[in-house]
């Protein structure tokens, strides 16, 4: 792709992403190219339906909660990253949920997004594992299953604050 294209594509992906929080994922494609600074004819070339766009921004979104994974292990306490990452989580499932619908439309998607945020799990789980903090028989997935049933949880209640306390009662459990 060349630079200027790269740049439309990012820059659409940043207000796609920003126009879903806001108004949901049936906010005005028009308002989006129009706010990226491109026509409509640009958003259908790189994203020919609006759930490739959705798909595009959900994708990204995980990719950078993947991405801060890595940035978070340089702690070398291991816990204060693991719970940081969570939180991360926490406020992306509550952020992201309705992406999450239209987003992951096949069993290998689902899969592939599961594997990166196990990926990333066990990044911090592996540094924490390191630093002595976190116990090393600690699973990826069941640390990820129980982020899930919390932001459900949390989801329900509309209530962030809980979400902190039962990733407090989680990580009392992975801690050593």
């Amino acid at each position: 792709m060349r630079a200027d294209a790269q740049e439309n594509h990012e820059r659409l992906l940043e207000v796609a992403a920003r126009a879903f929080a806001r108004e949901g994922t049936s906010a005005s494609l028009k308002a989006i190219a129009r706010e990226a600074g491109v026509g409509i004819g640009t958003v259908y070339r790189r994203f020919p339906t609006r759930e490739t766009l959705i798909e595009a921004v959900y994708q990204q979104e995980v990719a950078r909660l993947c991405a801060a994974a890595p940035a978070l292990a340089a702690d070398p306490g291991g816990a204060a990253a693991l719970r940081a990452w969570m939180e991360q989580f926490v406020d992306f499932m509550g952020t992201k949920r309705e992406l999450l619908r239209p987003a992951l439309t096949s069993d290998d998607e689902k899969q592939q997004t599961r594997d990166q945020l196990r990926s990333a799990i066990r990044v911090l789980l592996d540094a924490g594992v390191a630093a002595g903090t976190i116990r090393p028989s600690v699973d990826p997935n069941d640390l990820l299953l129980s982020l899930g049933g919390i932001t459900l949880i949390a989801d329900a209640e509309n209530h962030r604050a809980l979400a902190g306390r039962l990733i407090a009662l989680l990580l009392d459990g992975v801690l050593t």
